[in-house]
């Protein structure tokens, strides 16, 4: 792999005019902004509809894209919402913030609002019947049968969540719950027009997204996307398909996953997701999971496989206990995923989320996979010479961070480090002032042996603690920030380019 360098930020994280990041005009001028500034790739979070706690990485479906980023724009622009009633609505007055409560409770209104005035909906009114719009019709319907594998029953899902207000599934009356198949084809009839919209969401997603995605990659700009390990438990994935998962016979999980206590959490974090039945899987070949990244390929240039552990071990925590302190280690499926992926897909740019306590077996599977793992300089200055995280332990193949998206800023973790940690990172990164030490620590990461660097955008802007995108083992609050108008100057991308230029990251 050749040396190359690229900016973390989430879509969420863009301005917008209607109050959180989006497929809209800033999303290109973002990806105008890498190009001048000789980046490569652009990292982002998973693309998946948030549901509780607002978190990308619980979403309600492993395949569907979240409706929040359509553009309101382009509706605007299709005759579907005038620019009018779209402003009508109050996605939030601080341009800084997500407001997600107020997004939640107004920007299904807007989307429905346009819907219902456009060709799409099951009965349009008289202009959009009319025979010219026939090829918009089409196309929908082409979009749902390429994807039959999973927008039936994640249309039909979310239309009888929103039937019941939004409740779990597990709280739905045992008919439908259990997928009983005349209380199936009854929601189907009764919900057709809201199982239609949430297809024509997900096919607007997928349309605006593969056009931003093709003009970043005729920029010269690949995108990196993440695939949590798990789904969560309230989700049409785990509704729809109950034996994939340590279920019990009412459809609830006899396990949920989490990780030990660790520098995060002194009772280790539950995440509460399904542990998936790993036998199964290896009996159908996989099936589902190369369904799951054949998915995630379409999406991303390059795959970022979050907690990658989990598939040499993972932590299964008993269902219902309140921390994740009485978990235990389960052998997960090894190598073997990889090779089937390896076989039905070949040869895939995938980058393994390595992070955390690693025993010699993790190391193993990695190795063997050969993907590339993380380095994150924040972990790297506890007093061990040998610390894995430190630049002078790399190899070419890895992927270098300054930190993530589950880390402070650099400018705030920098602050916030006790004396004997500074004076590490300052003799380490050669900072002889405060004012200097994000960059340089940038500097550490760009002139690293490994292959790829990449750099939080708060880092670039040398932000503090105010800018951090999320909080492990916490609710609220997280995945808010946002960019404004106007930061992204020319002096900046001119500072990224030189340091790309410096330490041979620009693309040839």
């Amino acid at each position: 792999m050749d040396r190359r360098c690229g900016v973390l930020l989430p879509v969420t994280s863009l301005p917008s005019r209607y109050g959180i990041g989006c497929f809209s005009k800033e999303a290109y001028e973002f990806v105008d902004f890498l190009a001048e500034a000789g980046q490569t790739y652009w990292q982002i979070l998973p693309l998946g509809q948030t549901g509780y706690g607002d978190s990308p990485y619980q979403s309600f479906s492993t395949f569907a894209g979240n409706p929040y980023f359509i553009d309101p724009q382009e509706l605007i622009d299709a005759g579907y919402i005038s620019e009018e009633a779209a402003g009508q609505f109050d996605f939030g007055r601080e341009p800084r913030t997500v407001d997600y409560e107020k997004i939640y409770r107004n920007r299904y209104t807007l989307l429905r609002k346009a819907y219902a005035n456009s060709p799409f909906c099951i009965n349009p009114s008289e202009k959009w019947a009319d025979d010219a719009y026939d090829n918009d019709r089409m196309q929908l319907n082409h979009f749902i049968g390429d994807n039959l594998e999973w927008l039936p029953d994640y249309a039909l899902f979310s239309a009888v969540k929103e039937y019941f207000d939004g409740d779990m599934f597990t709280k739905w009356p045992e008919e439908i719950r259990m997928r009983n198949t005349a209380a199936m084809d009854s929601y189907r009839i009764k919900l057709d027009e809201e199982i239609r919209f949430y297809e024509f969401l997900q096919f607007l997603f997928a349309k605006q997204w593969k056009e931003l995605k093709s003009y970043a990659n005729d920029k010269g700009i690949k995108i990196i996307g993440d695939i949590p390990i798990y789904v969560a438990f309230d989700s049409a994935d785990t509704w729809s398909h109950p034996e994939l998962f340590e279920l019990d016979e009412k459809g609830f999980p006899t396990v949920v996953a989490g990780v030990p206590p660790d520098a995060f959490s002194e009772t280790g974090q539950l995440w509460g997701n399904p542990i998936y039945r790993w036998k199964f899987h290896k009996a159908t070949g996989f099936d589902w999971w190369m369904q799951r990244l054949e998915q995630m390929f379409r999406l991303y240039d390059v795959v970022r496989i979050d907690h990658f552990r989990g598939f040499d071990e993972y932590w299964a925590v008993p269902y219902g206990d309140e921390d994740a302190m009485g978990g235990k280690w389960c052998k997960g499926p090894g190598y073997a995923l990889f090779k089937a992926m390896k076989e039905r897909l070949g040869d895939k740019e995938i980058i393994a989320e390595d992070l955390g306590y690693l025993t010699s077996s993790v190391l193993k599977l990695v190795k063997r996979t050969g993907y590339p793992g993380m380095k994150v300089l924040q972990f790297a200055f506890d007093g061990n010479i040998e610390n894995a995280y430190l630049p002078h332990n790399y190899s070419n193949n890895a992927v270098v961070y300054t930190g993530t998206h589950d880390n402070d800023t650099t400018r705030g973790w920098y602050m916030s480090s006790d004396s004997e940690q500074l004076e590490r990172i300052n003799k380490y990164a050669g900072i002889s002032c405060s004012q200097e030490a994000t960059r340089e620590l940038i500097r550490l990461a760009m002139q690293s042996v490994a292959d790829t660097a990449i750099i939080p955008i708060q880092d670039y802007l040398d932000y503090g603690s105010a800018a951090r995108i999320n909080t492990p083992s916490t609710l609220g609050g997280n995945w808010c920030w946002r960019l404004v108008p106007g930061e992204l100057t020319q002096e900046l991308a001119d500072k990224m380019k030189e340091f790309a230029s410096i330490y041979g990251r620009i693309r040839k």
